[in-house]
């Protein structure tokens, strides 16, 4: 079994966990990852209070194990962060900051309510500033990524994250599907993977069959980055592209962003009948380069341990034999 220290801080069995995705709301994904061994999430950056407390409440009744509350800190509603905090979730996600926000004020916060604190960045400055304020596990995320994404790729970014932020754990985000991305994110210096787009594609994911079939069928190579999912929520993130799933939707307006602006209300009605109907060509899909790799659609749990144990084959039967 592959045991890094991330395991012993946040008590996971199993260095895996799933990206606190906004977009999904499913209960029973967050505990399908925890049952299995690694660090299950709940994006909270669309509930309120008493649908944070009543998700917190269904996952607690479907795992013992841990799980994480994330919140994103340039859209946090105060109301609901102190209901995250008066649940006392093992761990607390942050990501996403304006730079003027004092990122060691959520996190004290936290700590003080008896949560570990993984916090993402993006960046090397970020990690730096993250680690400073007391973030327990940085979660160092790539541009390969499916939604809110920076720049820099994940090969280059997490072996620098590791060396600034050592020795605090790191996990490495943004083109892991597999236990090949498991073993080469070890290898990056990291202590395991955060995973989104591979758990869209499994059976607790909420997503309409339509857009997992989208995730399978692609070649990876299908995928933008783009401010278009953005303009027509109506809301921008700080320094961070959306990658998103090519389609006509997202064709028909690149190049057209200031007619989004104007148009948004309208736009906004359409993605979202095309969301309910399955109209994969009609409605932004968040969806990461990695998503080349995914061919079927199991359960999160099966995801967890089929990743961990390619990981572990990997390591002690294939890499020993090109050494000499």
């Amino acid at each position: 079994m592959i045991h890094t220290p991330v395991c012993e801080l946040l008590e996971i069995e199993h260095p895996i966990a799933i990206g606190g995705m906004g977009s999904i709301f499913s209960p029973d994904l967050v505990a399908s990852v925890s049952n299995a061994g690694g660090l299950g999430a709940l994006g909270c950056h669309n509930l309120n209070t008493t649908q944070i407390h009543d998700a917190v409440t269904t996952i607690r009744a479907l795992t013992k194990n841990v799980f994480a509350l994330n919140f994103l800190i340039f859209d946090i509603e105060e109301e609901c962060f102190e209901t995250a905090l008066e649940e006392k979730p093992a761990i607390m996600a942050f990501a996403w900051p304006y730079a003027h926000q004092n990122i060691k004020s959520f996190i004290d916060r936290a700590h003080n309510a008896g949560c570990k604190v993984t916090f993402m960045v993006n960046g090397l400055p970020e990690a730096v500033k993250a680690a400073d304020s007391g973030a327990d596990v940085i979660i160092a995320q790539g541009t390969e990524g499916g939604g809110h994404v920076g720049w820099i790729s994940t090969m280059c970014l997490v072996p620098m994250v590791v060396d600034a932020v050592a020795p605090i754990p790191v996990l490495a985000a943004g083109g892991f599907a597999d236990g090949r991305g498991l073993a080469a994110a070890l290898s990056l210096g990291a202590d395991g993977v955060l995973m989104g787009t591979r758990f869209l594609a499994s059976k607790e994911s909420p997503l309409h069959k339509n857009f997992k079939q989208a995730i399978l069928d692609t070649d990876g190579h299908n995928t933008m980055l783009t401010e278009i999912p953005d303009l027509a929520a109506g809301k921008v993130w700080p320094g961070a592209m959306s990658r998103a799933y090519r389609n006509q939707f997202i064709e028909r307006w690149a190049g057209r962003e200031w007619e989004i602006r104007q148009k948004r209300d309208e736009i906004f009605e359409t993605v979202k009948e095309a969301r309910i109907s399955g109209n994969i060509d009609e409605a932004p899909l968040s969806m990461g380069q990695d998503s080349g790799l995914i061919k079927d659609i199991p359960t999160a749990s099966e995801i967890v341990k089929r990743v961990a144990k390619e990981a572990e084959q990997i390591m002690r039967s294939v890499l020993p034999k090109i050494l000499k």
